[in-house]
């Protein structure tokens, strides 16, 4: 069986390799001038931010708020498998920090961090978010059955995270969160496999 950490790892490292990257850019300076005007161009496209971007933020928080929810349901529970609980920590571990960063985005940019709120407790859309209904069979299951519905219902949650990832890099401007995005895709696309594996050793 695949540990859930070797992703979670790799996920990280990756996205700290495209955040570097996206602040290396700019031309190689020929003199004192050159080199001020790039770090100035560099930083203002930094900053730089479109409408995608801010969609893209609004949407992610409730639905990482809901796989925390998700993953802090299923630890509350005793006689579960191992690997299960470790998937649900990592899960937690990774996506607070990231909700911290988006609510810290839209602030920056002078956004509201609700106005895209409508999504939370719908369900049963592309966005993977879980229905109320969902979320209570949940909290009301035990033992394997518990771990099962966990992990189909968070590959559904991440394959609509992995959705909205992808239209943040296809559409967004912000170098910062189209590196988001792209850890995003990576590490879930990587967590799917691994909880395609633990559903077949359940």
């Amino acid at each position: 069986m695949l540990k859930p950490r070797t992703f979670f790892y790799a996920a990280v490292t990756l996205a700290a390799a495209l955040t570097l990257s996206s602040c290396a850019g700019g031309s190689p300076p020929t003199a004192a001038t050159n080199s001020s005007s790039s770090s100035s161009t560099t930083t203002e496209t930094s900053a730089a931010f479109n409408a995608a971007d801010v969609t893209f933020a609004q949407l992610m928080i409730p639905h990482h708020e809901q796989a925390v929810q998700m993953s802090d349901d299923l630890l509350a529970k005793d006689g579960l498998d191992q690997g299960v609980t470790d998937l649900a920590t990592e899960i937690k571990t990774a996506q607070e920090p990231e909700i911290t960063q988006l609510k810290d985005w839209l602030s920056a940019w002078g956004k509201k961090e609700d106005s895209m709120s409508g999504m939370s407790g719908m369900g049963g859309g592309s966005d993977g978010m879980m229905s109320d209904a969902d979320m209570m069979a949940l909290q009301e299951a035990s033992g394997t059955e518990a771990s099962t519905l966990f992990l189909k219902q968070m590959t559904a949650h991440h394959e609509g995270a992995v959705a909205m990832a992808q239209l943040e890099l296809d559409n967004g401007e912000n170098a910062d969160a189209k590196a988001m995005a792209a850890s995003i895709v990576s590490s879930q696309t990587a967590e799917i496999a691994v909880m395609a594996q633990l559903l077949a050793s359940l």
